[in-house]
């Protein structure tokens, strides 16, 4: 008998099931060396008076805003009552597109590509209102001191053209000898469907990417296509962290640097994607940073009629999936609560709150990768909840059988279930899971060429890393 060490991988749904890839990476946050668990999206607001489409927070100074954003209406957080007050303008919104937020200096500006540009003054305004000089847009973004926005609502090629406001005045929309303010329309790659900014801004259109660059006048920006054939297939899949943007293209997900344009999900979780994407609802997509994690997140509909979010870690290069009852991703920053305030909000039992008393969920001012679920503003900071490990196909000579299952899981254990066969096209069957015992085994038999284990992490676990495998080789009959 010998023991094999199978230790938990990438992710590589794309590959053969004997390939060496995890074959199932559910609920889980890929790390290093191996993965750790994903928290449930728990309720952070009270219920709007509609679905949201988007969440956004701003901070000037020590003030904390947080805002969500519906079909026809944008709402704020209130964090003595946990109440989403409508602060819409007087009349209101209509609007198919989800809104989009910029913070400018001490002012929120919000586009939802049928109103003028709204904006709100941190710590003075009341209402949201509008910027009456503004184009009406569905892309808004900050590219060095200017506003700029992209697919107009009107104008001749508004669908394609950018538009940026004079320099550090978000209310001046009108070129001229004294403004800097100007636009550009980019002809050749299809509908502009998102810009990204920071000190260059990168235009997403269907069939190409443009890098957007300050050169002063008389042009004050320079527009070269760095992507010609390859764009972007909704701008909803578009986030940013530092200079590197991530996206959904026609064949799979990708980075641009600005300069160069890599895919990152190619032979890994592209095909896979595609098969669990529900893509006549590819509007309701929504992406997000969570740089806590060094992971950028898609949440998407899928092909069973419920929603999924895919988990991408940069510095590794690495994937996982996750199930969930979210419909929107975002970030908010917390208004910070006392023990007092725990009490007004009803939170009576601890047992019963949405994250431990030590969590960055309870400090004033700490940036959270939230979103929405329905009505509600959610971030996930709750229990962790049945994350699974599948391992990929383990062989050994001809025939074999596996007699013991020892997970290394830190600070936990496991429920396993393991999946014999014969030959490859033979159908894949699990049997019945098996808790481990209090010394972390396992007691399994099963026959077979093919060996699949899943392993389901159970306890305050934080790290699952591996399993060790008792196999001996079978004769044959």
């Amino acid at each position: 008998m010998s023991t094999q060490r199978v230790q938990f991988t990438e992710w590589l749904p794309d590959q053969p099931d004997n390939s060496g890839g995890l074959n199932d990476a559910l609920n889980v946050i890929p790390v290093s060396i191996g993965y750790q668990p994903f928290p449930n999206a728990v309720d952070f607001s009270g219920e709007a008076s509609e679905l949201l489409n988007s969440v956004f927070v701003a901070k000037w100074g020590t003030e904390v805003v947080v805002f969500a954003g519906g079909a026809s209406k944008l709402f704020k957080f209130n964090g003595d009552t946990e109440a989403l007050e409508d602060k819409s303008k007087a009349g209101g919104y209509s609007s198919i597109l989800p809104w989009k937020f910029v913070q400018f200096g001490q002012t929120v500006l919000a586009v939802n590509g049928d109103n003028f540009i709204q904006y709100w003054t941190i710590g003075v305004s009341t209402v949201w209102a509008d910027i009456v000089t503004s184009p009406k847009a569905k892309q808004i973004t900050i590219v060095r001191d200017f506003v700029v926005v992209g697919n107009l609502l009107t104008g001749s090629l508004a669908s394609s053209t950018v538009q940026w406001s004079d320099i550090n005045d978000e209310t001046d929309w009108t070129s001229g000898s004294t403004s800097q303010s100007d636009l550009q329309v980019i002809a050749d790659g299809g509908n502009l469907v998102a810009i990204t900014g920071g000190e260059f801004g990168l235009v997403f259109l269907e069939k190409s990417i443009s890098r957007m660059s300050y050169v002063g006048s008389p042009l004050f920006f320079q527009f070269d296509n760095i992507s010609r054939g390859l764009g972007c297939l909704s701008g909803n899949s578009v986030c940013q962290y530092n200079n590197v943007t991530f996206f959904l293209s026609d064949d799979g997900f990708y980075s641009c640097d600005g300069t160069s344009v890599t895919p990152i999900g190619n032979e890994k979780i592209d095909r896979w994607f595609f098969d669990d994407i529900d893509l006549a609802l590819i509007g309701s997509m929504s992406s997000s940073i969570n740089p806590t994690s060094n992971i950028a997140i898609w949440n998407y509909a899928n092909n069973a009629g419920g929603r999924s979010m895919l988990i991408y870690n940069w510095s590794l290069g690495k994937w996982s999936r996750v199930t969930t009852t979210a419909t929107v991703l975002g970030n908010i920053a917390t208004v910070g609560t006392t023990l007092e305030g725990l009490d007004i909000l009803g939170y009576t039992d601890i047992d019963a709150m949405p994250a431990s008393l030590d969590a960055r969920l309870w400090v004033g001012g700490k940036f959270l990768f939230a979103g929405a679920t329905g009505a509600k503003i959610s971030t996930f900071s709750g229990a962790d909840y049945n994350s699974q490990l599948v391992t990929t196909d383990i062989e050994v000579g001809y025939n074999s059988v596996v007699n013991l299952i020892r997970p290394q899981i830190d600070n936990g254990s496991a429920d396993i279930a393991i999946a014999s066969r014969r030959e490859l096209d033979d159908s894949v069957i699990f049997s019945p899971t098996v808790t481990t015992t209090s010394e972390g085994r396992a007691n399994v038999r099963s026959g077979g060429r093919y060996h699949r284990i899943a392993v389901y992490p159970t306890g305050n676990w934080t790290t699952a890393m591996a399993i060790d495998v008792d196999i001996k080789p079978q004769g044959n009959r």
